[in-house]
């Protein structure tokens, strides 16, 4: 990999380890969680693996979509969609998804953990 991490960047994986419309969980090095989603125009998003509503890790077990044309991750459990580039809920805005900024540099997936933006419903906010 030629180009530099930040220091608030991190290694997920290869591109190639990643299949479009699946998400992968990855942990940080304190401790979250977040799911990493490939999508099909080759986009790469992350979020908080805790679904809000379930409090458990399951959002990278979920499936992608698109809810009137905004891409979204889909809670397994409540099937509940959130909006992968802000996190909002779309089903309740009064839960949402941290947002962390993901990145591919040289086919490898690099995502920052400090969330670029905070859900206070999320775990993984702080």
């Amino acid at each position: 990999m030629t180009a530099t991490l930040s220091p608030t960047e991190i290694v997920v994986c290869s591109l190639d380890r990643l299949i479009p419309g699946r998400g992968v969980a990855a942990l940080l090095p304190d401790g979250r969680q977040i799911a990493v989603y490939l999508l099909d125009d080759g986009s790469v998003h992350a979020l908080c693996n805790i679904d809000p509503i379930a409090r458990a890790a399951v959002m990278s077990r979920g499936l992608v979509g698109d809810r009137g044309g905004v891409p979204v991750a889909i809670s397994p459990i409540g099937k509940q969609a959130y909006a992968l580039d802000d996190g909002r809920g779309i089903d309740d805005e009064a839960y949402g998804l941290s947002v962390f900024p993901a990145r591919v540099v040289d086919g490898t997936v690099l995502v920052s953990t400090q969330p670029a933006i905070r859900h206070q419903t999320s775990r993984a906010a702080a």
